[in-house]
């Protein structure tokens, strides 16, 4: 009987152990104990935003570098099924060029559609002016670019956008078949949580 009880408060007192023993160690000043619901005190703010995302393939200064080319043969040609790029896209105000800039798309996407020209895009909007200056947002998500309106879902954020989720759509602006060069409009809508401190 005495066994028994012992094998069944084994785990428990394992657990106990091991918590009181990260909190009292011998180095507790890299760990903090955090209650049990840190997001209580917070607000929350749905925001919408919209900008020009610009992938700028040719000319003196482009903003998309090939890293992997797919193998070439017919069965990956028409879709460019393997190929992937890294961006660092300037992110506009408006669709031209010269429009104020608002931040960087940085990060990369893949063709990854044998069907369909279709991409897996992973990549942070940087923003840089304003109280959002320094603040990120993460896009992770298929974009099948020939669909007039894509959505892709907001997994996170840093800064002013920390705990954001949300998602963004994305339409093509203009597209330049000998070039490449793409201007593409996002719109974002997300759920923004300000935590209240209690200090």
């Amino acid at each position: 009987m005495t066994t028994k009880i012992f094998l069944f408060l084994l785990p428990l007192l394992t657990t106990l152990f091991s918590q009181t023993f990260l909190v009292t160690g011998s180095n507790p000043t890299f760990l903090q104990s955090v209650k049990r619901n840190p997001m209580k005190l917070r607000t929350e703010k749905l925001s919408h935003f919209r900008f020009y995302w610009h992938d700028i393939i040719s000319g003196p200064n482009p903003t998309v570098v090939n890293i992997i080319q797919p193998p070439n043969n017919n069965k990956t040609t028409p879709t460019g099924f393997g190929m992937v790029n890294m961006i660092d896209d300037p992110l506009t105000e408006k669709p031209e060029a010269g429009s104020k800039l608002l931040g960087r798309a940085q990060g990369f996407y893949g063709l990854a559609s044998q069907e369909e020209i279709g991409l897996l895009m992973a990549m942070n909007f940087v923003f840089s002016t304003g109280k959002y200056n320094g603040s990120t947002l993460t896009i992770l998500g298929r974009n099948p670019v020939l669909h007039k309106v894509r959505e892709m879902p907001v997994i996170g954020g840093s800064g002013l956008f920390r705990f954001a989720r949300g998602y963004v759509q994305a339409s093509t602006h203009s597209f330049d078949v000998k070039t490449g060069d793409a201007v593409v409009e996002y719109n974002w809508v997300t759920l923004l949580i300000i935590l209240v401190s209690t200090r």
